[in-house]
């Protein structure tokens, strides 16, 4: 019997049978992140592109892309010294950030009335927001060497930052799942090619980004947590081991750690991906993406996984790819 997008995405999460694998592909809709609060159009560039992608692909799993709003900007202006790390402040719940960001995802999930998809807004971790804002502090830093030099400098006062930071993502988070309309954080958290000494993000990090999920966790039961790796800037998985989630998506390429093998890893919960970003979903044949859905599946089986990318799939990417792949996991779950 078929499932309905909601009958099989509890089943997916509860690793039981589904009449064949839920599919969540992401894509961005903007080419230049954060500049909608500036720029009026490109906010509706980013609000009226998933109207458009519905129109192709209606998703099993309804994620909002806040590209034009991004990250969440923080005040740094008392912030010189690494002992100054703890004087930053997340945007107040007043901002016009938290107000632009509030009506996208109302705007977005109207598009979306009629599904019973469940539906994600994005989050992003302490630390990476603060990584980002510290960033642009120091404009000179194309590599990043400089930031995480700046932040490794004082790891008690990092530590003050990230809990701090923290702090104003969790009103944010549960403003939106409250009044938005959102059912789920999809929190993206990450260590990229080592950006921090692994005891360091252990010691001083890791606390105040699990925080964040912790607190998503007590007003849903849905949240997914994305280690965000992609083009070969892998993450250490055992630096996210213990946060708890009820799904997990990583970057199986980049990390060279398969789904059944992630499975394994975290406790046998629900796992998403095994596609890469930007190869066979992007530019192989309709063949050739069948033949690599087959062999995903083979490899992870069919109850607790949820097909999906390592991280966001490219921007221009034909939306119709996507169901190529769900034919293609109707068709396996058939054989």
């Amino acid at each position: 019997m078929m499932m309905t997008k909601r009958e099989r995405f509890q089943n997916f999460l509860a690793n039981k049978p589904v009449d064949r694998v839920p599919v969540a592909f992401f894509h961005h809709f903007c080419n230049d992140f954060g500049r909608g609060l500036a720029d009026p159009q490109e906010f509706e560039l980013n609000v009226m592109g998933h109207k458009r992608a519905r129109e192709i692909f209606d998703p099993d799993v309804i994620k909002v892309m806040n590209d034009s709003l991004m990250i969440m900007p923080l005040d740094i202006s008392a912030v010189s010294t690494p002992a100054d790390l703890p004087k930053v402040l997340p945007q107040a719940m007043s901002s016009l950030y938290v107000e632009k960001s509030l009506e996208l995802t109302r705007r977005v999930l109207e598009f979306y009335k009629g599904s019973d998809a469940p539906t994600y807004i994005t989050s992003f971790s302490p630390s990476f927001t603060l990584r980002v804002s510290i960033g642009k502090m120091l404009s000179s830093d194309s590599d990043g060497e400089v930031t995480r030099k700046f932040l490794a400098q004082d790891p008690v006062a990092l530590s003050e930052a990230v809990q701090i930071v923290g702090e104003g993502i969790i009103e944010f988070n549960k403003l939106l799942l409250t009044e938005g309309g959102a059912e789920g954080v999809y929190y993206s958290v990450n260590n990229q090619a080592g950006f921090f000494d692994g005891d360091l993000f252990r010691r001083y990090i890791a606390a105040g980004d699990k925080a964040v999920l912790d607190a998503a966790n007590q007003l849903s039961s849905i949240n997914m947590l994305h280690i965000c790796g992609y083009h070969g800037k892998a993450n250490d998985l055992s630096l996210f081991a213990d946060f708890d989630t009820a799904s997990y998506n990583w970057a199986v390429h980049a990390e060279g750690v398969s789904l059944s093998e992630g499975k394994a890893f975290f406790h046998s919960k629900p796992v998403c991906g095994g596609f890469e970003q930007a190869d066979v979903i992007y530019k192989g044949s309709r063949e050739e993406v069948e033949q690599a859905t087959f062999r995903i599946l083979d490899e992870a089986g069919q109850v607790g996984v949820m097909l999906g990318a390592d991280c966001t799939v490219p921007t221009d990417i034909d939306d119709d790819r996507l169901n190529w792949v769900r034919d293609a996991a109707e068709k396996y779950a058939k054989r």
